[in-house]
Parts: C-alpha cells; sequence; structure tokens
C-alpha cells in the first residue's frame, strides 16, 4: 500500500533481497490512485541506463484494486533459484 520512507525502504530491501537469491516470493504493491506509477517508471529508468537488467522488473508487480492483490499473489511464480546468477548488470 502507498507510504511513506519506511515503506520504500522495505520495498527496496525486499527488491535487494530478493534480487540476491534470499527472498523468492512475490512482491505485489497497491498502486492506489496511481501512487507507484513514478516510482515505476523511475525503476523502468533504472533498468534503461542499466543499473538492473531486464530481468529484474519482474521482480514486483502492481495491481490497481485490493481484490487484485491476492489473486496476483497466487498468479505470480516463484522467483529464480538461480537469481544470483543475473543479479551482477550485464
Amino acid at each position: 500500500m502507498p507510504g511513506g520512507s519506511g515503506t520504500l525502504e522495505e520495498l527496496f530491501e525486499a527488491i535487494t533481497l530478493k534480487r540476491l537469491a534470499l527472498y523468492f516470493n512475490p512482491i505485489v504493491l497497491l498502486n492506489t490512485r496511481g501512487f507507484y506509477d513514478p516510482l515505476q517508471a523511475f525503476l523502468r529508468n533504472v533498468v534503461d541506463e542499466r543499473f538492473m537488467n531486464p530481468e529484474h522488473i519482474d521482480m514486483w508487480s502492481l495491481v490497481n484494486e485490493v481484490d487484485e492483490v491476492l489473486p496476483r499473489i497466487h498468479a505470480t511464480p516463484r522467483w529464480h533459484d538461480n537469481a544470483l546468477s543475473f543479479a551482477a548488470v550485464r
């Protein structure tokens, strides 16, 4: 859900752990009123600028409605067991 600096810190910690193959479960952001749209654009720019690999954009997903959260969690495949092999930027 939308939040402040603590929420963002926890989000980036989860993304970091997933990138390092220490966390494998879904990261789903409830994008209330487009709150996370600028963050999604920023993270896509991070990939475009080659600070993360294109595969990393799949580490999280955004949903717009509360009733989409659980279905998205259940539909998201487990993160790659070999994620550490592509953690470094190529």
